[in-house]
């Protein structure tokens, strides 16, 4: 019968030296201290020790799994960032090395502003005929009254005539302006009402008030009526100087030599146009014809 294990002494605690345990000690290397340690450690194999030092490594935990994708994708996120900022800086640098493309519309124009007041016009107008280059210049032609085109021939005094504008006056309704190309002579000019009839037959129109305003103001053009409010002419300062000078003529606009054609906006300064250019009021009747 085995002795009580009460009774039995305790074995002698297992001494270490300055460095500590050895690994065979945990490994389960026998207590008297004479066994193999290669033994307890496994058959013997370098393979088997290898498998016992790999097994003996703490495995990696949930806490360090995610520590490491949080470093994966700091990483990633900073090589993002990086890229960003390089492709920032090349865009930066071919805005600054790059000139502006020209654009095709400058700010040249012929009349008055929107809102602007007509004797201002008038005095802004008088003053772009100052000057003793002898370049032609662009000018825009204000008359007093409508004219018919038949007489734009005599009112232009010779210069060559560029552009006709149209508008049919009609009592509080708001008839189209049309500005007609003309080339060099005589007989387009005579001819623009015509062609403002034609222009204006082929829009369409979003209401009927609109159909019925287009037909009468077609008709009217068509048939010859006084409804020229103004002329683009091409002529040196002194020619245009003395045409403003004219029975008829209300002003007389110039653009800087340097102005090209078909660059710059032409807005007639009608007859009736008196205070403030303003739209004219649209609430009276269209008339048939």
């Amino acid at each position: 019968m085995p002795d009580d294990p009460r009774s039995s002494e305790p074995a002698p605690d297992t001494a270490s030296d300055e460095r500590g345990d050895s690994p065979a000690a945990h490994a389960g290397t026998p207590a008297d201290g004479h066994g193999d340690p290669a033994a307890a450690v496994g058959s013997g194999s370098p393979e088997d020790a290898s498998a016992a030092a790999l097994g003996n490594m703490p495995a990696e935990t949930p806490a360090a799994e995610e520590d490491s994708r949080e470093r994966r994708v700091s990483l990633r996120n900073s090589v993002i960032f990086g890229i960003t900022a390089i492709g920032a800086v090349i865009l930066l640098v071919i805005a600054f090395r790059e000139p502006p493309p020209a654009s095709a519309v400058t700010t040249d124009r012929l009349g008055p502003a929107p809102g602007e007041q007509v004797e201002q016009y008038l005095v802004d107008a008088r003053k772009s005929l100052g000057g003793g280059d002898a370049d032609q210049h662009w000018a825009l032609v204000s008359f007093t009254e409508y004219v018919a085109p038949q007489q734009l021939p005599a009112v232009a005094d010779g210069l060559r005539i560029s552009g006709v504008i149209q508008h049919v006056p009609i009592d509080r309704v708001q008839t189209p302006v049309i500005t007609v190309a003309t080339p060099g002579g005589d007989e387009p000019a005579v001819k623009s009402g015509e062609a403002a009839a034609g222009l204006v037959a082929t829009q369409r129109f979003r209401d009927q008030r609109s159909a019925d305003i287009a037909r009468v103001t077609a008709s009217r053009l068509r048939a010859g009526c006084a409804c020229t409010a103004g002329i683009v002419v091409r002529g040196t300062l002194p020619q245009l100087r003395d045409l403003a000078t004219q029975p008829g003529i209300r002003a007389v606009q110039a653009l800087p030599p340097d102005a090209v054609a078909g660059r710059f906006a032409v807005s007639p300064l009608l007859p009736g146009s008196s205070d403030t250019v303003t739209p004219v009021p649209d609430d009276g009747p269209v008339p048939t014809e």
